[in-house]
């Protein structure tokens, strides 16, 4: 009964608007294009829409122009115009209306219609702000928190993103709980930071949702609860977030308060990675590589490392050089192996390093050359790498790229042993045996020295 009732009254509505409207009335004219626009009272029809508010516009109803705009910006009953979505914008805009002042802010800041600008953007911006939109308040925070057409300033960026939160804008209360979160122009607090992510995460914000998992998991401004940060985790992995999706793999695949299950972790990878993940990625490639969770498959492998050492990851570049010096599922090539070694060791990868200093040592995919062998080999030591330390040491011992030097020697396989490499443990008792007992107090200086600078 209440549908047939609406049916009718929207009926008679545009019965009423009609005439109006083709008595020349801009009010009708808007109303009635609205009613075709939203499919209301009448069957929905773009064309029709978009012929009424145009009526509508040109007598100068500000809301009309700004539909009108919207319309041409998104190409609904008229062919897609930028220029003349901001002509439209900016005609409802200088009449005050606040939408249309938004709108020609966001044209100004995409650079669509119009010049990029910034500055033109945050101006606009401001001027709905004014008006109270707390959408506008919310760009506007962002301006200043990022220095956009103004000076930085978190200050003001902290009081437009709390006007609009106070209002319900879930954009403006996610960024209050990322101000408090890292202590941006206020006292960093994870308590307030977990507040405002609430708030917005119950709006369906999915970045919000995501922080709100993270904080559970981690127990920040909340006691530690794996199964609800699982929950909220899962709240956003299923509205397309990719970190939120490469989290919930993490907790799946190690069993982090939920059962392990490293099917669901391909899975959450798996859509993660497909959105361009970068460690959704890395880990997708180690999940074929090793078959956890997937029939392993070392092309599937090299593909998902290959998408994350594009992206820049070091351990995906260091991956698939391992994989082309091995021959894993490729045929052997020591030039891509050095290659994607060098990308990763300049990047700062330890093992990246190291493995280029053999490659260097021996001569495989370059000119043999000692002296960058151990050039590699010593930033890779200088991290504390112990296989580098040890290589390092041999270098020392026999000469190669330096000169020879048993103290050095000592020093970097004593550290190495030290770290854990057994064959450094017998080569430093060898070694020992050969050297004076001045060499040996030296070589102990030398190591303990290093381990100082070294602490921590």
């Amino acid at each position: 009964m209440n549908n047939r009732q609406t049916s009718k009254d929207n009926y008679q509505a545009y019965v009423w608007f009609r005439t109006a409207a083709e008595q020349g009335n801009a009010y009708a004219q808007f109303n009635l294009g609205l009613m075709y626009k939203k499919g209301e009272g009448v069957g929905r029809d773009d064309e029709r829409a978009f012929i009424w508010l145009r009526l509508a516009a040109l007598q100068g109803l500000a809301f009309a122009q700004n539909h009108l705009g919207a319309m041409y910006y998104n190409g609904r009953g008229a062919a897609q115009s930028d220029k003349e979505a901001v002509y439209w914008f900016r005609r409802a805009a200088l009449q005050g209306d606040a939408s249309a002042q938004q709108n020609l802010g966001q044209m100004y800041k995409k650079g669509r219609g119009v010049p990029q600008s910034d500055a033109l953007a945050l101006a606009w911006f401001y001027r709905a702000s004014e008006q109270g939109v707390a959408s506008a308040q919310s760009m506007l925070g962002e301006a200043y928190a990022r220095g956009l057409g103004a000076k930085q300033n978190d200050a003001l960026a902290l009081a437009w993103f709390r006007k609009a939160a106070l209002q319900g804008d879930a954009t403006a209360q996610l960024n209050m709980g990322l101000v408090y979160k890292h202590g941006q122009g206020v006292v960093q607090s994870d308590e307030q930071a977990l507040a405002w992510f609430r708030q917005a995460a119950a709006q369906g914000a999915a970045i919000a949702q995501r922080q709100v998992g993270v904080a559970y998991a981690e127990g920040r401004g909340v006691a530690p609860d794996q199964l609800r940060a699982y929950a909220w985790l899962s709240r956003a992995a299923e509205q397309g977030d990719a970190d939120a999706q490469f989290n919930l793999g993490v907790m799946l695949a190690r069993g982090q308060g939920v059962e392990k299950n490293e099917g669901k972790a391909f899975l959450w990878y798996s859509r993660a990675a497909t959105h361009g993940h970068m460690l959704a990625q890395y880990n997708l490639g180690g999940m074929y590589a090793a078959g956890r969770g997937v029939e392993r498959d070392l092309q599937q492998a090299l593909i998902w490392y290959r998408k994350a050492a594009e992206q820049g990851a070091p351990n995906a570049q260091f991956n698939l050089g391992v994989i082309y010096a091995n021959g894993h599922g490729v045929d052997k090539d020591d030039v891509r192996a050095v290659h994607w070694y060098r990308t990763a060791a300049d990047q700062g990868d330890a093992s990246a390093q190291n493995n280029l200093g053999v490659m260097y040592a021996n001569g495989q995919g370059v000119l043999q050359d000692d002296a960058l062998a151990v050039r590699w080999y010593g930033r890779a030591a200088e991290q504390g790498h112990a296989l580098a330390q040890y290589n390092l040491g041999g270098m020392y011992n026999s000469g190669r790229g330096v000169v020879k030097d048993v103290v050095r020697a000592y020093m970097w396989i004593a550290l190495a042993a030290e770290a854990g490499d057994e064959t450094a443990g017998g080569s430093k008792n060898t070694l020992v045996d050969k050297m004076t007992s001045g060499e040996v107090a030296a070589a102990l200086e030398l190591t303990r020295q290093w381990r100082q600078t070294h602490r921590g």
